[in-house]
């Protein structure tokens, strides 16, 4: 760059005072400022775009290694889950065909009951008819229709 110090700052003004004229100096100073202002921030400006795109390009780096790493991963697991299936599938078909028998070749447990998933209320139903709560769900627009007068019809 251009150094610049105070004896040679001092001979430009000193020359621009000589050329230009005491009357339009501030006014040209001024406008130099104010150029030199929007150079300044022009280049920052192209610094920043500069900085972005390096800054992009890493992130896409970044993106790649990250994809193919989780490509890898992928694979991986889909091969340790191909040699599961297949240990498993040797594993099942020695078993014997009779299901009631476990791995350790003795039955396995059953429940008595045959739908002992299903979940049984605990309130009797003649408390729920005495005190009037609804057993059946029924929508709205199905009461509407069903508590509807009939035209037509005497009750």
């Amino acid at each position: 760059m251009i150094d610049l110090g105070i004896s040679k700052i001092a001979l430009i003004g000193a020359v621009a005072l000589i050329v230009i004229g005491p009357e339009r100096l501030p006014r040209v100073a001024r406008t130099f400022g104010t150029l030199l202002g929007k150079a300044q921030r022009y280049v920052n400006d192209v610094k920043q775009e500069v900085n972005r795109s390096m800054e992009l390009d890493e992130f896409r780096k970044m993106k790649e290694s990250v994809e193919g790493t989780a490509r890898d991963v992928e694979n991986s697991i889909q091969t340790s889950a191909r040699d599961f299936e297949k240990s498993w599938g040797e594993v099942t078909s020695a078993l014997t065909s009779d299901d009631s028998f476990g791995l350790d070749g003795f039955p396995q447990y059953r429940h008595p009951k045959k739908k002992w998933r299903l979940k049984r209320g605990a309130t009797p139903q003649w408390f729920k008819a005495r005190s009037g709560v609804r057993t059946k769900v029924q929508s709205g627009a199905a009461r509407v229709a069903r508590f509807r007068p009939q035209f037509g019809r005497k009750a």
